[in-house]
Order: C-alpha cells, then structure tokens, then sequence
C-alpha cells in the first residue's frame, strides 16, 4: 500500500507562531528520506508558503492557492496553474463591487504573481493586510479597475466583517463555474472570502496528485473549512486539537495541538519511520 499524507499549513502543520519547529522539520526530511509520500496544501501563496517551508526536502508537489497552483517547495517555481476566463473575470467585476473597496486580485504576470488592489479607502480588514505587507513586491495598488485586472488572474480574495461578506458570498458562491472559500481568518477576527476558478480545491488537486503518483491511500490533516473538502475524499482525516469543532465532526481522529509537532509525530508512527 502506498499512502500519500497531505497536511495544512496554518494551524495544522505550523504553530500558532507562524513557524515549523526544527522537530517537525527534522521528522518530515526523515519521513522523505525513506520515501514517504508527504506534501503540503495551503491557501498561501507559494512564494508566502516558501517562507515558512523552506527547510523541507519536499520531492512532490505542493498544493498552494487552495489548490490553483502546484509548485515546486525547493524553487518556488509553478508547474500548474488555473487562471479566470474573460467571461468569469467580466461577472467579478460586475458582481462584486465589495472587492474594490475589501479585496485584491492576485495576477501573473509570467511566473510572477502580484497582488494588485485598487486605490482608495479600504476596509479595517484590507488596510490591515497591505500594512501587514508593506515590504511585499507583490502588492500593487492600482488606479482603475481595469488595472487592477491585467495579468492574468487566478484568485480574488475580500476581507472585512463576516456580517459585511455574507451576502457577497451567498451571491458568488451561485455561480457554479468557479469555487468559494468564506471563513475566518486563522490570526484575527475578520473573515476571507476567496474565489478560485473552477475545479480549483484542495480535494481535487490532491486527488489528481494521488492519481498521478499512483497512491493508493490518502490521509489528511487540517484544522480549518478550506479542509472540510479535502478530509471528505480522504481514507482517513485527522484534525489537530486546535481545529473548528466542524472538523473535528467528520474526522476520522483528533490528535494533538498543532504547537506540538502531532503530524509530523502522527505519520512517524504509522509509517515507523523514527529519528
């Protein structure tokens, strides 16, 4: 039997202080070492998930975007993307007026993908994220909203109040040729409302993986509702201890807190491959 683990990054693989401990790593580079299949799915960008990863030996593909992209761990080089149709990007700008003034659209521009955001006032939610990304030279502000779409764009993302989104995704999430995320942000308290394009999750990237590695199990880990996917097509799911009580409901198991290294420890004993 050869099982593919595919864990989170937030919440899950990382702890609460935004980092992989050197026991996590160590484990992981040792599990890849006896050719474990393990990989990660995230909806960071690859370059914002490289940050924190890049001490893993990873040899498969990571999931980023929520699934819109595949990438390489070791050059933060994409293999896939998905982009929005004309069609798909000319219903955003028209159906979503909450994105001008809340949100950005993350383009390429080649392998480059910026996050381009319009000028103006924004939410408390968006101002927070542009100061918290003040250094990035990814984030563009832009003049107009034609502007804002150039590239070629492949993911929207609004942030503010849950009460002030909530009908933005109830209106979006409609649509049936593009893929919705809405919940909370993992560190404050407002909510994310993420569009990807169509066929575009981290269930369905994994699956495609497991296929094309020739897997015949697939186990997961995951804390938070971008996961609940992913855990329904799994063999087995298992949630940290820190994870939405929606997971933990339909996981397979609950295992320890993500500040204490429970996936990287969780595969090590299944596969019996010890420090």
């Amino acid at each position: 039997m050869r099982t593919l683990y595919v864990s989170d990054l937030d919440g899950t693989l990382m702890r609460d202080d935004k980092t992989l401990s050197d026991k996590t790593v160590e484990i992981i580079n040792k599990l890849i070492e006896e050719d474990v299949c393990f990989t990660y799915a995230t909806a960071r960008s690859i370059k914002s998930a490289r940050e924190i990863t890049g001490r893993l030996n990873l040899k498969l593909p990571v999931i980023t975007r929520n699934g819109t992209a595949l990438a390489d761990n070791k050059t933060g080089k994409i293999i896939k993307r998905a982009i929005f149709s004309v069609d798909e990007i000319e219903k955003i700008k028209n159906e979503l007026p909450e994105l001008y003034e809340c949100g950005f659209v993350s383009s390429y521009f080649g392998d480059e993908m910026m996050k381009v955001c319009l000028k103006g006032q924004h939410s408390f939610g968006m101002e927070k994220y542009i100061k918290d990304h003040k250094d990035d030279s990814r984030m563009k502000q832009a003049d107009s909203i034609e502007e804002m779409f150039e590239g070629e764009p492949g993911y929207i993302t609004v942030i503010d109040d849950k009460d002030k989104l909530e009908n933005a995704y109830e209106r979006m999430k409609e649509y049936p040729n593009w893929e919705c995320v809405f919940q909370k942000d993992q560190y404050g308290d407002e909510y994310w409302l993420e569009i990807c394009p169509d066929n575009s999750t981290k269930a369905k990237a994994i699956m495609k993986l497991k296929e094309e590695i020739g897997a015949d199990m697939l186990v997961v880990f995951g804390d938070s509702v971008n996961d609940i996917p992913m855990f329904e097509i799994a063999d087995e799911s298992y949630a940290v201890e820190n994870a939405l009580d929606e997971v933990k409901k339909i996981a397979t198991g609950v295992i320890g807190s993500n500040n204490d290294d429970c996936v990287a420890s969780y595969i090590s004993s299944k596969t019996k491959v010890l420090l």
